[in-house]
């Protein structure tokens, strides 16, 4: 809390007030007429023929998509800027009609919150808001003498590995594998990918970042102040302003890198211990090697029994290095893999971008279209202690009962852990020997047996195995990845187009808040959004919420 009054000072001390003359004489009345009167001119408003094939374009999640999720609160406008000038009127132009602002840059959050409003109870549907869209925004320039690169927020992950390829082939930046999702929410959620265990998270390769706030100001990390700087990196998207852009610090890698996917197939019990032994293995591996588990019984990689009782599990690995390095470490380490030289393929970095993106060219990391969208659900946890082997069993059965179901293991340890819990707000360091990320997906009409024709019985399937993990994962408090959003943690109170702050604030402390953050990390978030928005202008149903004064 000393943290905490020490910001609410700060704030008493800086907050400047609106220019007085905002808006100009033209844009008096509604957005659209704000919004032309300023210079937009590409945006829809809702009842528009356009409206729907641009508010679905980016969305990812089918649950949220039109006309299918007609009754989730839609925005009352999509606005495209096409720059940095273009954003500042969108924001101010929204705040001139009252609307509160949702950012979107790749549509990849789980629950939809940079495009409606989400769970946010009986008054959800009371609370009208407008998308700025970062599409168009989606530059990136690349200093491969410096080893940096502006980014703007509305580029995808593929777009920049493309672009930091095409200038260096020794240099890369490490973050997610998807490579539709936009750079914004990622890195404001922290951003771990296969690059994290040698290079740690895209957030804690951020220099700089320059930001519009709710009153219009473009802030560089040096005027927007320590504190709102360190919350923008892992702090979640959506609650601080929008960032125009990130200055990136970039990497060098090897000019060769080995990329393999083996699949095991065996009983039960066998591959219970596979993973059992992985457990060991996976975040105590060289800061260059990568190794997760996929464990599903859908499709090639399927953890199914089969009708002699078998089951498969699949493996992700990436070595920063040649098929001589994975073959001598991963014999050692984990000879029960029984990885085999031919399993492997030597490839550059932008080249394994492509593969894990599941992409055939390395020219197919610049186009923003998803091949698939699903009906989805996931949830998330972290393990510091291995599970036993007999519960991992018990997975791969319960696996067995939901053919759409799946979960992944993603290794810890390396640099990423050796960074500080506070050293930014996402805390999921030393300790920690990996996440668990559960999902499950259906298609339209789909309930999975439960007679609702909408996912209803596959997302009980997911909670009840998620239940079931409580006593295996971390506690006190069981903690989850904001990139990873799950509403089932619980939600803001909003009310009408005012949220309530000193509910907000308590509520979030006792759930999401702590689960994401760390209760220590949460209160120095809560200060930082007093800070730069304690209107709340910026906000969705888990963003942090501001104290009031």
């Amino acid at each position: 809390m000393r943290n905490t009054t020490i910001l609410l000072l700060a704030l008493l001390l800086t907050l400047l007030s609106s220019s007085s003359t905002w808006p100009p004489p033209a844009a008096a009345g509604s957005l659209p007429s704000c919004l032309l009167a300023t210079g937009v001119r590409n945006f829809s408003l809702a009842g528009s023929p356009a409206y729907d094939a641009l508010l679905n374009f980016s969305i990812q999640n089918l649950r949220f998509a039109l006309p299918a999720a007609g009754a989730v609160p839609r925005p009352a406008a999509v606005v495209l800027p096409r720059g940095r000038s273009e954003l500042t009127s969108a924001v101010l132009c929204a705040r001139h009609a009252s609307l509160r602002i949702r950012v979107r840059s790749g549509a990849h959050s789980y629950e939809g919150l940079s495009y409606t409003v989400g769970d946010g109870g009986d008054d959800a549907d009371r609370v009208r808001f407008v998308v700025i869209d970062l599409t168009r925004m989606n530059r990136v320039r690349v200093d491969a003498a410096s080893a940096t690169a502006w980014v703007e927020s509305g580029a995808t992950l593929g777009e920049i590995y493309y672009a930091v390829a095409s200038s260096s082939s020794s240099l890369a930046f490490p973050a997610g594998s998807c490579s539709t999702v936009g750079a914004g929410g990622h890195i404001s959620g922290g951003g771990f990918g296969l690059l994290s265990r040698k290079f740690k998270l895209a957030a804690d390769n951020v220099l700089d970042a320059i930001l519009v706030d709710a009153d219009g100001r473009v802030l560089d990390r040096s005027s927007m102040g320590e504190n709102v700087f360190w919350a923008i990196r892992g702090g979640g998207g959506g609650g601080w302003g929008v960032v125009y852009a990130w200055k990136l610090r970039l990497v060098q890698v090897p000019n060769t890198l080995t990329a393999f996917t083996p699949k095991r197939t065996g009983s039960v019990d066998a591959i219970a211990g596979l993973v059992h032994r992985w457990q060991y293995v996976g975040s105590a591996l060289p800061d260059e090697f990568y190794l997760s588990v996929f464990l599903t019984i859908g499709g090639a990689s399927s953890s199914s029994p089969s009708r002699d009782g078998n089951v498969t599990v699949s493996f992700t690995g990436l070595v920063l290095g040649s098929k001589e390095l994975a073959m001598s470490v991963l014999s050692e380490r984990f000879p029960e893999l029984g990885l085999a030289e031919p399993e492997m393929s030597e490839m550059s970095w932008v080249e394994s971008a492509a593969r894990f993106a599941g992409l055939s060219s390395t020219e197919e990391l610049t186009s923003r279209a998803s091949r698939t969208k699903h009906y989805a659900k996931s949830k998330s946890d972290y393990v510091r202690s291995p599970i036993a082997r007999g519960a991992v069993a018990a997975i791969l059965r319960y696996l067995a009962g939901e053919p759409a179901g799946y979960v992944i293991l993603d290794p810890y340890g390396g640099a990423m852990a050796r960074e500080g819990s506070g050293d930014t707000p996402f805390p999921h360091r030393a300790g920690n020997l990996y996440s668990v990320q559960y999902g499950v997906t259906w298609e339209a009409g789909d309930d999975g047996g439960g007679g609702g024709g909408g996912g209803e019985a596959r997302m009980a399937w997911l909670r009840a195995l998620y239940a079931y993990m409580a006593p295996h994962v971390s506690k006190n408090p069981r903690a989850a990845y904001v990139n990873y959003v799950d509403l089932d943690l619980g939600t803001n109170a909003l009310a009408g187009n005012v949220s309530s702050p000193s509910s907000s604030v308590s509520r979030a402390r006792s759930t999401w808040g702590s689960a994401y953050f760390s209760p220590a990390n949460f209160e120095r978030l809560v200060g930082a959004k007093t800070l730069i928005d304690r209107s709340n202008v910026f906000s969705n149903a888990q963003s942090i919420p501001p104290l009031q004064i």
